[in-house]
């Protein structure tokens, strides 16, 4: 028989399996009663005379019409089958229904809640204790005799039960790891979900912050000397600037892609409150009037130290973008050793009006997240006399 047709074969008894059980008793039973086997429960049995065993048909053959009912009513079904059993033990004493007692115990107790298992463990000792009362009170058997039966029929009942318990127990459990095991499928899951939302959050972030004002940059001062009248010193002055910004942020691209080639723990380039100067040169260079000024800066963390920067930057870009030529103010200053304050003060400028590069808003949100993670305070409005930036974030001491 190869693999295939016993597969279907196992497949087709599982489905028939209650079919099966009850023909295969009915047999036993027809077998037995064949070679005369019946007062199993002579002690009991109220019949004035001996009888054929074939009269153990008659309880046999009923009781495993009801193992085909098992499943569907199995409390109905247990008391049916209890019923037909205490029949038998007063009358013709065959095996067959205690052989459908027991099958229909353990479906009984294998299918039951936790309450109907308990219900179910009374009833067996107490039929135990009744079989013992009236194995001594209606037979001539002696205590020790009715103390047998007892114990007998509580090792049948009661093996029969501890087993359907196991198997359900097992099955539980079963069900458990197998839920556990999709619970933390569905945890991998969301967090690769999450892990990768975050990777994206990261990488629009650093494109942000390490590209986008280069690339503004480069277009609004393109923009400014194509909208006044020709001027060689102007003009190359213009394509100086649209050099440096085109090679800065040419740099920046790499150094992202090289992280994102060879791994890393964070697509960030680590900016230091030394590069504030190349920044306001560039934004210099692009139509500002800027002055710098840094107090007690010294003993700050890497973290804190490229968020300063980083907030400099974005507003400069900003006043390039909506205060062309304007008077810009930036003030980096330590307090008390605990914390550093950055300010950057616009004053007059105008926007560039030739075409739209009023952006997105995702500048001054990016800086906002990343100054909060920080456990900074962060501001961005306009004042009497133009705009303000304004951040307050923890020094960190580096080891």
């Amino acid at each position: 028989m190869d693999d295939h047709t016993a597969a279907r074969l196992g497949a087709w008894c599982r489905r028939h399996g209650d079919g099966l059980t009850a023909t295969g008793i009915a047999l036993f039973c027809v077998v037995a009663a064949a070679f005369g086997f019946n007062g199993v429960w002579d002690v009991f049995s109220v019949m004035p005379e001996e009888v054929s065993p074939w009269w153990t048909l008659a309880t046999a053959l009923p009781g495993t019409v009801l193992i085909l009912f098992k499943r569907r009513a199995p409390m109905l079904t247990l008391l049916a089958a209890s019923a037909l059993f205490l029949i038998d033990v007063m009358t013709v004493g065959g095996l067959g229904p205690l052989i459908v007692l027991l099958d229909v115990l353990w479906t009984a107790v294998f299918l039951a809640t936790p309450r109907a298992r308990s219900m179910l463990l009374i009833a067996l000792a107490v039929s135990v204790v009744l079989t013992f009362a009236a194995a001594l009170l209606f037979t001539v058997a002696t205590p020790a005799i009715a103390f047998l039966l007892a114990v007998q029929m509580g090792a049948l009942l009661g093996t029969d039960y501890w087993w359907a318990v196991a198997v359900s127990q097992a099955n539980e459990l079963t069900e458990l790891h197998r839920q556990r095991a999709e619970d933390a499928v569905l945890a991998a899951d969301r967090d690769r979900a999450e892990a990768v939302r975050r990777e994206r959050e990261q990488m629009a972030r650093e494109l942000h912050d390490a590209v986008a004002g280069h690339v503004m940059a480069m277009a609004i001062r393109s923009e400014a000397a194509l909208s006044t009248p020709p001027d060689e010193t102007a003009d190359r002055s213009a394509l100086r600037a649209v050099r440096d910004a085109g090679l800065a942020a040419h740099a920046e691209l790499r150094s992202m892609i090289a992280v994102l080639r060879q791994g890393g723990d964070e697509l960030r380039p680590m900016l230091r409150l030394d590069d504030l100067e190349g920044i306001v040169e560039a934004s210099r260079r692009a139509g500002l009037s800027i002055r710098l000024a840094r107090e007690g800066d010294g003993a700050v963390g890497a973290a804190a130290e490229q968020a300063i920067v980083r907030v400099v930057r974005e507003a400069l870009a900003n006043c390039v973008r909506h205060a062309s030529g304007a008077d810009v103010e930036v003030r980096v200053v330590a307090h008390g050793g605990e914390t550093m304050r950055v300010e950057v003060a616009s004053r007059g400028g105008s926007p560039v009006s030739q075409h739209d590069y009023s952006g997105s808003g995702w500048g001054l949100s990016l800086l906002t997240e990343r100054v909060r993670a920080l456990g900074g305070t962060f501001s961005a409005g306009p004042t009497d006399s133009g705009w303000s930036v304004r951040a307050v974030l923890p020094i960190e001491v580096r080891a």
